[in-house]
């Protein structure tokens, strides 16, 4: 069949040259330097109903900046803290294409200031690897409008060079040529109708992350369940798209993330991030007991690495969901999550979203409305806290629970956390009853899992590791994190990076159909 040609489409409903598949952050860099600096007819396909954007668009903006003289420095720092997990070239090609980041950020007229530090402390993340050889060696952008800001920047000059968005698309399989494995375009639905796009230079896979695939994610995560706040559309299209055409996977155990409240609610089934707003609380695993100092829990990129404690005890993950439990002195402190026009202007509930990509409106100013949606649990006693949250997590253990809740009293009264050192300003003990719960889990950005690519950001085939020709990825769609996040910024910083990089490679190539 296949040298017949029957494997190609009898007619193309749209031609490009180069086809980007997602209007991520990603989607929008290869879509810009392939249009402008290269000069491709680009068309791309976004699934959101309307503007399109991803996790890019409702994130803190934020992207790493590496000067020409840190970047043999930086570069061994990528080394150090993949421990060998990401190709060399890789991280080369990385470090060479970020120390050109303020440039093409200026080129697109994007607002920035360069920073020092960053919001959580030293940067890069493990600076002091290798007796602290790595201290200030990146710099950060800090953009005061987050992500939404630089979007609708870039979107702006998208929309100057005539680069074409398409909205609704959804269900893409890509098109190979079965002798050549050449991929030559690809199948899209808008709305509910099949089209077929040719792309005759390479297709761009720019499909962010799998946060919303709960299948995926119990099969990819290091624990489970793992829930997030961002962009509701990402669902992992990407992986089988790249699997069914021959495609390597890796790094599919990678999230950047930290901790989280799950709402438990079918009808708002995502994470929020919490900011306890006093101190009279402690968190405890499914048994009832405390395990870590809640104030350092990890960083806000790696907070996530608490949860993947197993116990042989429950032959499962004893620390996944944990609880945070508290008082009415902390309930009527103030609201425990961001509120719209906070600094936090991140996430699903960002206020300048379109309604309809909008999850949620916000956190209530007194808590009542989370009670009232079960979001957080409230009992009068201890005893009745238990049993509610047993209900929940048959592993809760009402005797556990309350002898936590003695120790941590006395722990208070001492003004000292010998087993978790909490600093004594933060011990504020549980006495005022009614009491309070919720379910923290691992959760807050991304996915960083994808198709293997390339220095040149070329998509590999799961036998060889060679090129799929014509094939491409960027951004959160094959993130080059191994095993942990490492880089400050590195998430919108691997959506400039390689979508400028893949968009010029696939650009340089010559067309496999001649244009009409």
């Amino acid at each position: 069949g296949a040298a017949s040609g029957d494997w190609m489409p009898k007619s193309w409903d749209y031609e490009c040259d180069l086809l980007v598949i997602g209007y991520g952050g990603a989607g929008m860099w290869a879509s810009l330097i392939g249009a402008d600096e290269c000069g491709q007819e680009v068309i791309v396909l976004e699934k959101a109903p309307e503007r399109g954007g991803g996790n890019s668009s409702i994130n803190n903006g934020e992207w790493t900046i590496v000067e020409e003289s840190e970047k043999d420095r930086f570069a061994k720092y990528i080394k150090a803290f993949t421990h060998g997990k990401t190709p060399e070239p890789m991280i080369d090609a990385w470090v060479n294409e970020c120390a050109r980041n303020t440039e093409y950020a200026d080129k697109y007229g994007m607002t920035y200031e360069v920073s020092e530090v960053a919001l959580a402390g030293a940067i890069p993340e493990y600076y002091f690897l290798d007796d602290n050889a790595y201290e200030g060696s990146c710099k950060l952008s800090s953009v005061d409008g987050f992500g939404m800001l630089s979007f609708h920047e870039l979107d702006a000059q998208r929309e100057k060079l005539g680069v074409q968005v398409m909205f609704d698309c959804h269900d893409e399989r890509l098109i190979q040529n079965p002798d050549t494995k050449e991929i030559v375009g690809a199948y899209t639905m808008i709305g509910s109708e099949e089209k077929a796009v040719k792309a005759r230079k390479g297709v761009i896979l720019t499909l962010g992350g799998f946060e919303f695939n709960e299948d995926l994610k119990n099969e990819y995560l290091k624990c489970y369940p793992f829930k997030f706040e961002g962009w509701q559309y990402n669902t992992g299209d990407g992986i089988k798209m790249a699997e069914d055409v021959g495609a390597k996977l890796w790094h599919m155990d990678m999230a950047i993330s930290m901790y989280s409240m799950w709402t438990r609610d079918p009808e708002n089934d995502f994470s929020i991030l919490y900011f306890m707003p006093g101190f009279s609380y402690f968190n405890v695993n499914r048994l009832g007991k405390r395990y870590v100092n809640e104030n350092s829990m990890g960083s806000p990129h790696n907070g996530w690495h608490a949860f993947t404690h197993f116990s042989d005890e429950i032959c499962d993950y004893d620390h996944c969901p944990s609880w945070c439990v508290f008082d009415q002195t902390l309930f009527e402190s103030g609201p425990m999550s961001t509120r719209q026009g906070d600094w936090f202007e991140c996430g699903n509930f960002t206020t300048m979203l379109p309604d309809e990509l909008r999850d949620w409106e916000g956190w209530s100013d007194d808590n009542q409305a989370e009670v009232d949606k079960g979001w957080i649990i409230k009992a009068d006693t201890l005893e009745e806290l238990a049993a509610k949250m047993k209900a929940i997590d048959k592993w809760m253990d009402a005797d556990t629970l309350k002898a936590t809740v003695d120790t941590w009293n006395q722990v208070c009264e001492n003004g000292e956390d010998p087993e978790f050192h909490r600093s004594a300003a933060t011990l504020n003990p549980l006495n005022n009853p009614p009491f309070y719960a919720y379910t923290v889990y691992p959760g807050s950005c991304s996915t960083l899992g994808g198709a293997m690519k390339n220095e040149h950001g070329q998509v590999l085939d799961v036998f060889a590791e060679q090129p799929i020709p014509r094939l491409y990825g960027a951004g959160s769609f094959g993130n080059i994190h191994s095993h942990t996040y490492g880089i400050t910024g590195g998430n919108v910083a691997e959506n400039m990076i390689w979508g400028r990089i893949s968009a010029r490679h696939a650009a340089s190539l010559d067309a496999w159909d001649e244009k009409k």
